[in-house]
């Protein structure tokens, strides 16, 4: 059967007067070993009941009960059975009760003789977690509340409470246990009172049993402070390792950041912790990484000022840890804020964020600044900040800097391999690409010149056409040679540009013009100059190299767009500062992933030798070096293969628009230029 009542509790309902005390567990071993030793030394009989919650328990003090059980017949013991132990009356009583018993919560010994009486009844404070089958787990830090008294009313009524849980859990012991209640609970008799007078050194040992609790409890209580400092420093040397290890296995800052506000959140046990990247001369930060704890209001994505934050400034002046124990009475957030301008800001982010304490601990590495970690305390009632864990945080912010360091080195390295990677690729295309562009037309221009060295007496239209064609591809190689010293002069800065104020359009015509004389004997797209706005502005800009870009877009064009397709070229403002040109058409298109790659030198999207159109792939980079110069972006856009493609690239406006009779004649100068080249190829 089981009982669910305890013992102590009936005690202290019977002996109203007394209130438990707190006792560790090897006070109670130092305790009932006293007490049994009594026993040992006397030659009284005493009742003798002894409660053991597991029989794991009782097999440690079954030797010294055996010799107990020789001095009297009056031995009860009770415990929960774990292996062997049962209900027995071999050398003593045995009581065995369920593990659900209260008694397996309880540590009780009640001794009742003629000279002495003393009890011990308690229960434990906190029930340790069973770690095995066998129950609890043995801890000399576990903690009991009870009685301990040599008081013999207080001991009977123990006694009395003893034997009556004992008659219900084993009924067949009636009788002895009516005789123990005759010897050792009935009113004292004149003869048991006389010897309970008696002068012994035994009959009230109460001062020296007092005193060695005294100094078991003091010792426990030294004993237990020093094991939960070790175990604080314990949990925060895990939790520095944790951090280390964690941000240690990433390569990804985000990552990094993601963990090490996650663990110190955690780890710390602050309301609201977040880590956010910045430099010394950023003025405003934005929140991206935080931790908070059920209830607390977050500040992920807020931004948080840092220009004449004086936070932020003494730590970037001291370069150590910030911290605020109360942020209403701290002077740098209120009269030195109030001072900087900041103050209004300040006060409210505490007040709508509930800061009642503040660290701000900065990222350095080597002396400079990666980024910030921010712990706050949300609570009504302020914290002080103590020593051991504002150098926790320092470590920990000590490991994410150099977390961070090595991804960047490692995203710089990345960097480095793809520049690496692109740069044989440019090799491998340059040599596949002037190999084939000069070899191909060096040899036509060898066969044509030596048919006309060995053959005198060639017909005049072979002569010719002999002669056209190597020509042609003399131009198309010196063409070659003119864009490799084009790009490579962009790309080292050794061009001077002529910033004019010119008309767009007027650089269009003439773009146009240029591309149509060149392609004269060629069949070609029908190019529109479409969308134009009437009031377009003049724009602030290199006039040769803007027709330059134009040009070698609309050849761009023409030469992916069969003869019978479309180009057309539109213009646009674009916030008032810039223009928009786009070049479009309905040719071959751009698959999505190579948008970018289309303006890398070289780039030929049939590869180098098996392309179905001419050039070396070095006139899309031309133009994005030439608008990167000027300061505008070049992009292009197509919804896919075969599905024509757009460019579109911007030019700075000029403001003032009083310089339309300069633009007419550098207009007029290009259109001079434009008639001497048509009249150079038609004679071509």
């Amino acid at each position: 059967m089981s009982i669910s009542k305890s013992v102590v509790q009936q005690l202290l309902d019977d002996c109203k007067d007394w209130r438990p005390q707190m006792y560790f567990k090897s006070s109670l071993t130092a305790l009932s070993h006293a007490m049994e030793d009594l026993v040992l030394n006397d030659s009284d009989t005493p009742l003798v009941i002894a409660s053991f919650q597991r029989e794991r328990f009782y097999r440690q003090e079954s030797h010294r009960y055996k010799r107990i059980a020789n001095k009297s017949d009056q031995v009860y013991i009770l415990a929960a059975p774990e292996t062997s132990f049962s209900n027995s009356s071999i050398d003593y009583e045995t009581i065995a009760f369920e593990s659900d018993d209260a008694l397996a919560q309880e540590w009780h010994l009640v001794i009742i003789g003629q000279h002495y009486a003393s009890c011990l009844i308690c229960r434990e404070h906190n029930v340790p977690p069973s770690d095995n089958k066998y129950g609890a787990v043995m801890d000399t830090n576990r903690r009991f509340e009870g009685i301990w008294t040599f008081d013999r009313s207080v001991t009977m009524a123990a006694g009395k409470i003893m034997l009556e849980r004992i008659a219900l859990y084993r009924p067949e012991l009636a009788n002895k246990i009516r005789k123990a209640h005759r010897l050792y609970l009935a009113p004292k008799s004149k003869s048991i009172a006389k010897a309970s007078q008696i002068k012994s050194p035994l009959t009230n040992p109460d001062p020296f049993v007092q005193r060695l609790v005294t100094y078991l409890q003091a010792g426990q209580y030294k004993l237990l402070k020093a094991n939960k400092s070790l175990a604080i420093k314990q949990q925060k040397e895990q939790l520095l390792n944790s951090v280390t290890d964690a941000v240690r296995r990433s390569l990804n800052t985000k990552q990094i950041l993601q963990v090490a506000v996650q663990k110190l959140g955690e780890g710390v046990g602050v309301c609201r912790c977040i880590i956010y990247r910045c430099r010394e001369n950023d003025t405003v930060a934005t929140i991206d990484r935080e931790f908070i704890s059920p209830g607390i209001k977050s500040v992920r994505g807020h931004s948080w000022q840092l220009a004449n934050n004086p936070l932020f400034e003494e730590a970037l002046a001291t370069t150590e840890t910030i911290s605020v124990d109360n942020t209403l009475e701290d002077e740098r957030l209120h009269q030195l804020a109030w001072d900087k301008g900041t103050g209004e800001f300040f006060q409210n982010l505490i007040q709508n964020y509930s800061i009642s304490s503040w660290l701000l601990v900065p990222i350095f590495y080597h002396g400079r600044l990666l980024g910030v970690m921010e712990l706050h305390h949300c609570e009504p009632e302020p914290i002080a900040w103590k020593p051991d864990d504002i150098a926790l945080v320092d470590a920990i912010a000590t490991q994410v800097g150099v977390a961070l360091i090595q991804a960047e080195a490692y995203a710089d390295l990345e960097d480095l391999n793809q520049q690496l990677e692109a740069l044989d690729r440019t090799r491998s295309n340059l040599v596949a690409i002037v190999g084939h562009e000069l070899r191909t037309p060096l040899s036509t221009i060898q066969i044509c010149l030596e048919s006309l060295a060995s053959e005198p007496d060639m017909a005049s239209e072979l002569s010719q056409i002999m002669l056209d064609t190597a020509l042609g591809d003399a131009e198309r190689m010196r063409n070659l040679v003119q864009d490799f010293l084009t790009l490579s002069r962009l790309e080292g800065g050794g061009v001077e540009w002529n910033i004019e104020t010119l008309s767009l359009t007027e650089c269009i015509d003439l773009a146009i013009s240029n591309v149509k004389a060149r392609n004269l004997e060629k069949s070609m797209p029908q190019i529109n100059n479409l969308t134009m706005p009437e009031d377009l502005p003049l724009v602030q800009i290199d006039g040769e190299w803007l027709v330059e870009v134009l040009a070698k877009l609309l050849d761009n064009a023409c030469k992916f767009t069969q003869a019978d397709g479309k180009i057309a070229i539109a213009v646009k403002t674009n916030g008032g500062k810039i223009l928009e040109v786009t070049v479009s058409d309905t040719g071959r298109g751009i698959e999505t992933d190579s948008l970018e790659t289309v303006f890398d030198r070289f780039y030929q999207e049939e590869g180098a030798l098996r392309r179905s159109a001419g050039g070396t792939g070095l006139g899309l980079a031309i133009c994005r070096q030439v608008v990167k110069n000027w300061g505008g972006e070049i992009w292009a856009e197509s919804p896919g293969k075969d599905r024509g493609s757009v460019f579109h690239f911007t030019i700075p406006i000029k403001a003032t628009q009083n310089q339309s009779q300069a633009s007419a004649s550098r207009a007029s100068e290009y259109q001079t230029k434009e008639k001497k080249v048509i009249k150079s190829n038609k004679t071509q």
